[in-house]
C-alpha cells in the first residue's frame, strides 16, 4: 500500500518526475515518429526503384529481334514469341512516332496509362538507366511504369512499357510500417518502465534535499545538505543553500545576541538609574521628616542628592552619546598630527594622575585622520581607566604613538593588577564591569570603554587590549593614515 502511495506521488501530474517522465517520452515518440516517416519516405523509394530494376531486367532478358519482329507486327511463327512470365505486369511497345501497342496485358490491369511524348522522348534518351515514374491511368488507378528503350543493329527501334499496380508494393509498405509502429509502441512502453527506476535513482539527491528541508522548516537551522551527491547542479545547489543556511542562522544568532543585549542594556540602565534616584528619595524623605532644620543635616543631604544628580546626568549624557554614535556618528575628521593633541592634554594627564608616573612616548609626527574633540575624549576616557586600576603611589602609566604601515598606533599601559582571560571579551560591552565596587566607587556605569569604542569604530580604526593578572594591561588603538610616517622616537615623562 506504502508502495503503491509512493507511486501515485511520483506520477501526479505536477511532480517533478512526471513531467521529466512525460517530456522524455514525449521526446522519444516524437523521435520514432520522425524515424518512422523518414523510414517510410526511404523505403517506398526503394520498394518502387527495386521493382522497376526487376521489371527492366525482365524486359533486357528478351532477345532485342523478338522486340524488334513484336515491333514490326511480326511473331516471327510459333515459339518466336518473347515469353511473358510477370502475370501482375503489362507489356507495351511504343514506336517512334509514340503509338502506344500493348503485348501483354496482366491480370487485373486496366488499359496502361499513356505518357506524354516529351517523356517517351526523354527514356529513348536514357538506354541504361532505369526510367520509371508512379502515375495513373484513365481509370484513376496507380501504376509503376517502367520505360526502356530497344535497339536492333545499333539503332533505337522502339521503346518497352511495362506497368505494375503500385497496391502489393504499398500493401509491403504498410506492413512496414505497422511493423515499426507496434516496435516503437513497445519501445515506449519499455522505456516507460526503463525511466522510472532510472528517474528514481537520478533524482534521490533531489529527495534528499526536500527530506533535508523539511527537517530544516521544523526549526532546526544547523542541519545542512550534503555537498558531495555526484551531480554538478545538486552539488551547487547545496553549496549555495547551505551557505543560505549560515546566513540565516548567523542572522538569527545576530538577532537573538542583540536582543539579550538590549535585555541586559535596560536591566543595566535602570539598575543604573535607579540607585541615584533611591539615594536622592532617601534624602528627601529624611528632610521631609525634619532634617531640613538642621543645618548641617541639610547641607550633607543637599551635597549628596548633587553628587546624585551629576551622576544621573553623566549616564544619560553617555547613554545619549552612545545612541548618536550608533545612529549616525559625525566625526570631522582632518589629517593632523595627533602628538600636538597629546602635548595639549599633558597637564591634565598630571593632574588625573597625582603622584602617579606618567610617561610619554611619541613619535616626530603622528599624522592620521582623526576628529580632535572625539580624539580627546577617547585618550581621556583609556587614561582614566588607568589610573582607576593602578596604585596612587606606585602606579606607572605609559602613553605612545607608534607608525604602523597603514596608520598609526595609540597605546596607554598600565602596570594595575591586569584583567583576568573571563574579563577581556566583554571589557567594550556597556555597563560591563570587571570590578563592579570600584567602578561604582569612582562614579563610572561601565559606558567608557563601549564609548571609546564607537569613537574609534567612528574614525574607521579598532581597539584591542593585552592584559593578564598581574601584569598590566594595554589599551591599543589603530587609526588610519593621514600622512606618511617618520622614523624617530621622542620622549619625555611626567
Amino acid at each position: 500500500m506504502k508502495a503503491l502511495d509512493r507511486f501515485r506521488r511520483s506520477v501526479l501530474p505536477n511532480s517533478m518526475r512526471f513531467r521529466l517522465l512525460s517530456r522524455s517520452l514525449l521526446v522519444l515518440a516524437a523521435l520514432l515518429m520522425l524515424i518512422g516517416i523518414s523510414q517510410y519516405l526511404v523505403m517506398q523509394k526503394f520498394i518502387y526503384k527495386n521493382k522497376a530494376q526487376s521489371l527492366q531486367s525482365q524486359i533486357l532478358s528478351f532477345p532485342r529481334e523478338a522486340w524488334q519482329q513484336l515491333a514490326e507486327g511480326d511473331s516471327g511463327g510459333p515459339g518466336r514469341r518473347p515469353m511473358l512470365f510477370l502475370p501482375d505486369a503489362s507489356f507495351s511497345l511504343i514506336d517512334a512516332n509514340g503509338d502506344l501497342q500493348v503485348v501483354s496485358s496482366g491480370q487485373d490491369l486496366s488499359e496502361p496509362p499513356k505518357l506524354s511524348p516529351e517523356e517517351y522522348q526523354a527514356a529513348m534518351e536514357r538506354e541504361k538507366e532505369v526510367h520509371f515514374r508512379i502515375v495513373r491511368n484513365s481509370m484513376g488507378e496507380e501504376q509503376l511504369v517502367v520505360l526502356q528503350p530497344v535497339d536492333s543493329r545499333g539503332r533505337m527501334t522502339s521503346l518497352v512499357q511495362v506497368n505494375t499496380s503500385t497496391g502489393p508494393l504499398k500493401d509491403m509498405l504498410a506492413r512496414q510500417l505497422m511493423t515499426f509502429i507496434a516496435l516503437s509502441l513497445l519501445a515506449l512502453l519499455v522505456g516507460l518502465l526503463a525511466f522510472l527506476p532510472v528517474l528514481k535513482r537520478t533524482l534521490i539527491p533531489l529527495s534528499n534535499m526536500v527530506r533535508t528541508v523539511g527537517r530544516i522548516d521544523a526549526g532546526n537551522l544547523a542541519v545542512r545538505i550534503p555537498s558531495n551527491q555526484g551531480q554538478q547542479e545538486i552539488d551547487r545547489l547545496a553549496a549555495s543553500f547551505n551557505g543560505m543556511l549560515e546566513r540565516l542562522e548567523s542572522s538569527f544568532e545576530a538577532e537573538k545576541e542583540a536582543k539579550e543585549q538590549m535585555r541586559r542594556f535596560v536591566a543595566d540602565a535602570s539598575h543604573e538609574l535607579r540607585t541615584p534616584l533611591t539615594s536622592i528619595h532617601g534624602f528627601l524623605e529624611v528632610l521631609l521628616r525634619g532634617a531640613m532644620h538642621q543645618p548641617e543635616q541639610l547641607r550633607k543631604s543637599l551635597l549628596s542628592m548633587y553628587g546624585e544628580s551629576e551622576r544621573i546626568n553623566k549616564l544619560v549624557h553617555d547613554l545619549l552619546l552612545l545612541a548618536k554614535l550608533d545612529r549616525a556618528p559625525v566625526m570631522e575628521l582632518a589629517d593632523g598630527d595627533l602628538n600636538r593633541v597629546l602635548r595639549e592634554m599633558e597637564p591634565q594627564f598630571r593632574l588625573l594622575a597625582g603622584k602617579r608616573h606618567v610617561d610619554i612616548r611619541l613619535t616626530e609626527e603622528a599624522r592620521c585622520l582623526y576628529d580632535a574633540d572625539k580624539m580627546k575624549q577617547v585618550v581621556l576616557n583609556l587614561f582614566h581607566n588607568a589610573v582607576q586600576h593602578t596604585d596612587p603611589d606606585k602606579g606607572d602609566i605609559r602613553i605612545s604613538t607608534e607608525p604602523i604601515p597603514d596608520g598609526l598606533e595609540l597605546a596607554v599601559r598600565d602596570n594595575g593588577p591586569g584583567i583576568g582571560p573571563e574579563h577581556l571579551p566583554h571589557l567594550f560591552e556597556r555597563f560591563y564591569r570587571s570590578e563592579s565596587s570600584r567602578t561604582r566607587k569612582y562614579g563610572g556605569a561601565g559606558l567608557g570603554l563601549s564609548i571609546t569604542k564607537s569613537i574609534v569604530e567612528a574614525h574607521g580604526g579598532s581597539i584591542r587590549v593585552h592584559s593578564s593578572p598581574g601584569q598590566g594591561s594595554a589599551f591599543i588603538v589603530t587609526l588610519p593614515a593621514g600622512g606618511p610616517p617618520r622614523a624617530g622616537m621622542e620622549q619625555g615623562s611626567v
